[in-house]
């Protein structure tokens, strides 16, 4: 979703791009990358790839999320530098921060508390991935830079009905209720904890503005071992809320019932984002607007769009 995102910016700009698909090129395998850094040279590198989920999957799949996560980042962080890639952007995960972080979250709160527990394996991964880019920047003089987003949604979405994010499972659950005459609609949790949203394009304009950014102006705001730059809205919602919109954008009429024995996951999760605003960048997408163009996207997938993934 999010490289999509991405690639679509860069090809408005006129830039060449070079890509490979999963079955192209296997980023755990690090003589695969080896190779294809070798042979391609990139000038730049956006590290969009990852292994991501909901509660469900990070809860069932906690190695695969670490493992895959953590051999992805490294093989492609390193093997850039072979390749003599001087200025590289990784993404990660507002899940980095802990459990119970002052809220809103600033970027330094990182390693100050316990994480989620529910996606700690996950968030060690994406931990990882900064201190990688951090580390070479001092070593040997690389230009990597992190930014985190906030929970991302939009066209592009997983919306598989166990191992998607709570989003875009809310919009196959409502859509699905709503079209079969369904009077409710069971949601994992209380409905209490507030999470803040933003749009997939949002995020891929952040990303090139911030791997553009003059490197003298990014050293006024950021450290050099905690260099990491926070993106988001800087607002945020309950789930219930979240609910109670995509009920509204999808037609669903019945009832909203929370299940209280599911876990809720982290209380809050809002992003501090006032580093990226002094930067120069805000978010422009309002949630519901995002919302609708995600479903109505979704629709035009038809039976593929509930198939995925």
């Amino acid at each position: 979703m999010v490289g999509g995102a991405i690639l679509q910016k860069l090809k408005d700009r006129g830039q060449e791009t070079l890509t490979r698909t999963h079955a192209e090129l296997d980023l755990i395998d690090q003589a695969a990358v080896r190779d294809f850094m070798q042979s391609e040279r990139p000038d730049r590198v956006i590290i969009a790839a990852a292994k991501v989920g909901g509660i469900h999957a990070n809860n069932a799949y906690p190695a695969e999320f670490i493992y895959d996560n953590l051999m992805m980042e490294a093989n492609i962080i390193h093997q850039a530098y072979e390749a003599g890639v001087q200025k590289l952007l990784f993404l990660g995960s507002s899940c980095i921060y802990p459990r119970l972080a002052p809220q809103p979250m600033r970027e330094d709160a990182l390693l100050t508390g316990l994480l989620e527990s529910t996606n700690e394996p996950y968030a060690i991964a994406k931990i990882a991935g900064i201190k990688l880019c951090e580390s070479y920047n001092r070593q040997y003089g690389t230009d990597y830079r992190s930014v985190m987003p906030t929970n991302l949604y939009g066209p592009g979405d997983n919306f598989h009905p166990e191992n998607s994010h709570v989003l875009p499972a809310l919009i196959r659950r409502f859509h699905e209720a709503a079209r079969a005459g369904i009077d409710e609609v069971v949601v994992w949790g209380s409905g209490t904890p507030m999470r803040e949203f933003l749009h997939v394009d949002d995020m891929a304009d952040a990303c090139l503005f911030v791997l553009d950014l003059n490197r003298e102006i990014l050293a006024r705001e950021v450290q050099p071992m905690l260099s990491h730059i926070n993106v988001g809205t800087g607002t945020d919602v309950t789930i219930r809320e979240l609910a109670e919109t995509v009920a509204r954008v999808t037609g669903f009429k019945g009832r909203l019932t929370f299940d209280a024995t599911k876990p809720d996951g982290t209380p809050r999760k809002l992003m501090d984002v006032s580093r990226l605003s002094r930067l120069g960048w805000e978010a422009t997408i309002a949630l519901e607007t995002g919302i609708e163009s995600t479903y109505a996207w979704f629709l035009d997938q038809g039976e593929v769009g509930l198939r995925m993934k």
